[in-house]
């Protein structure tokens, strides 16, 4: 027997979180899977989203979780070179059809199709998870399996992020909303030569990122030192939109990284006169991961990771509504 954690939809406040022991899975999964044997898995706010019913997935009660690290412990038929014992990452993408007008143009992040780990099928608050293994990812050895699951979502989309920002070397860019994905997105930043700001309530969040290179950080309200050459929004805040394109020289370009959102609220025109772009992120495809992951060892990334037992998930998604979370919080189960 294993356990695994199930959410029904309530305020975290309220643990909703519910701990539910199984039998253990077959160690031969479906043809094109393999079986994980989770040993990380990664808080995300779509976690929180979920849980709280802001996301309604197909069903409930549903285990969440997206960002998660595992040795393979069953191969199913055509599950391609897949071993025993292998690290595998697992990450918001479960299977995209392959066949639709998007897929077939590199944009399978965007199938109409797509099913998703932690939403469409369990994920990774457990002790045990199937995944596809066409769409399951090989991890670089530079990083110990705390610190690779972050990387799974927060890293992933991030990176996708400043590429949808257009995001050039030397340029300068701002970060709204500061945690885990925003904490990765700048180190790559900063790789790229770029100057970085970071705009958040949190004075805590603001003394992160000064020690990961920003060069400068403050509130949404505050005046940055510069005009903004791109800006990536983190938190699901309507209310940022205008305050970043208030910052966002023209030309310059606003990504909106947020899978829910509050509404936005009605701005002038002149916040988005003159050549200003604004666009949503919506998920991210495996090719996004694999550069990601590449990059990620090469720099290397530093990742501020802090494990919890899984039995506190309730407690950690309650630090995370709280922002009490500096850079990404990691389950770990056993």
């Amino acid at each position: 027997m294993h356990v695994h954690l199930l959410a029904v939809p309530a305020p975290v406040e309220q643990s909703p979180l519910r701990f539910v022991e199984v039998p253990d899975p077959d160690p031969k999964p479906g043809p094109g899977q393999i079986l994980i044997h989770v040993s990380a898995c990664g808080v995300c706010h779509t976690d929180l989203h979920i849980v709280e019913g802001e996301l309604r997935p197909p069903r409930f009660p549903i285990v969440p979780g997206h960002q998660v690290v595992g040795r393979v412990a069953g191969v199913g038929s055509n599950a391609g070179d897949w071993s025993i014992g292998e690290r595998a990452g697992v990450f918001w993408l479960h299977r995209s059809c392959g066949a639709c007008e998007f897929c077939l143009r590199g944009e399978e992040n965007l199938c109409p199709s797509a099913e998703y780990t932690g939403f469409h099928r369990d994920g990774g608050y457990a002790e045990y998870l199937t995944a596809g293994a066409g769409f399951a990812l090989r991890l670089p050895d530079a990083f110990d399996d705390v610190h690779a699951a972050p990387l799974l979502c927060a890293g992933i989309i991030g990176y996708r992020s400043l590429r949808k920002a257009a995001l050039q070397p030397g340029e300068t860019l701002g970060l709204f909303g500061y945690g885990s994905s925003a904490h990765l997105a700048l180190q790559l930043a900063k790789h790229w030569g770029c100057r970085v700001f970071a705009f958040t309530r949190s004075v805590e969040h603001r003394k992160h990122a000064l020690s990961l290179g920003a060069d400068w950080a403050g509130g949404a309200s505050d005046p940055p030192p510069a005009p903004l050459d791109r800006a990536v929004i983190f938190a699901p805040s309507g209310a940022l939109v205008p305050a970043a394109l208030e910052r966002l020289r023209p030309g310059g370009t606003l990504a909106i990284n947020a899978i829910f959102m509050s509404n936005l609220p009605e701005m002038q025109y002149p916040l988005l006169y003159g050549e200003r772009t604004v666009r949503s992120v919506t998920n991210a495809t495996r090719r996004d991961a694999a550069e990601f992951l590449r990059l990620a060892a090469e720099i290397p990334i530093r990742v501020a990771a802090t494990p919890y037992p899984l039995k506190e998930a309730n407690r950690v998604l309650q630090m995370l509504k709280d922002a009490k979370i500096d850079g990404a919080a990691v389950l770990v189960p056993g």
